[in-house]
């Protein structure tokens, strides 16, 4: 156990469509220090679990000295990684924090059209549950009640937002937390 080891961390929290594509992805670790060893970590970590069937219960996986856990629903997988060392209830909690707040934020309908229309939700949802890699809120309804006022700043009701104004609320909230 290093000096910030007490804290638990995510390493990176990824949502890919059912042929391993990506729909949303959030790195917070220096373990992939280009975009094309993020994809590779992607593809692997897809082509390893695709032919599992983890959509009652999420599973658990070792993937290259990591933890992954993963859920499927539709045609969305869901992952969540940690360091080996991490605990995987903890990750688990995560993954089922993130997974329960883009249901409710969806309103059920959670497949790769949805997401993709409410992207933003989505990106704001991970947000909620991750900040820098470390874990802040594992309430799905606090999440989705702060993800769902984040976006009533922006005006527009969710569902008549514009890709224009989903993109532009995207980036105003990306670059908020990039400053901090």
């Amino acid at each position: 156990m290093g000096k910030e080891e007490t804290c638990p961390k995510v390493k990176n929290i990824l949502l890919l469509d059912s042929e391993g594509k990506r729909v949303a992805v959030k790195y917070y670790s220096d373990d992939w220090p280009t975009n094309s060893a993020k994809e590779a970590f992607e593809k692997t970590v897809f082509t390893k679990t695709q032919k599992t069937n983890a959509r009652t219960e999420a599973e658990i996986a070792m993937f290259e000295n990591k933890v992954v856990i993963y859920k499927f629903i539709q045609d969305l997988h869901f992952f969540v990684t940690g360091g080996e060392e991490e605990n995987e209830v903890i990750l688990a909690t995560v993954l089922q924090a993130f997974f329960d707040a883009v249901s409710l934020l969806l309103r059920g309908t959670v497949d790769k059209k949805e997401a993709l229309e409410n992207l933003d939700l989505i990106l704001l949802c991970i947000d909620e549950v991750v900040d820098g890699g470390i874990l802040l809120e594992t309430d799905p309804n606090l999440i989705a009640e702060k993800v769902a006022s984040h976006s009533m700043d922006s005006g527009a009701p969710l569902s008549e937002q514009t890709i224009t104004q989903a993109l532009a609320t995207a980036r105003e909230h990306l670059a908020r937390s990039l400053l901090k």
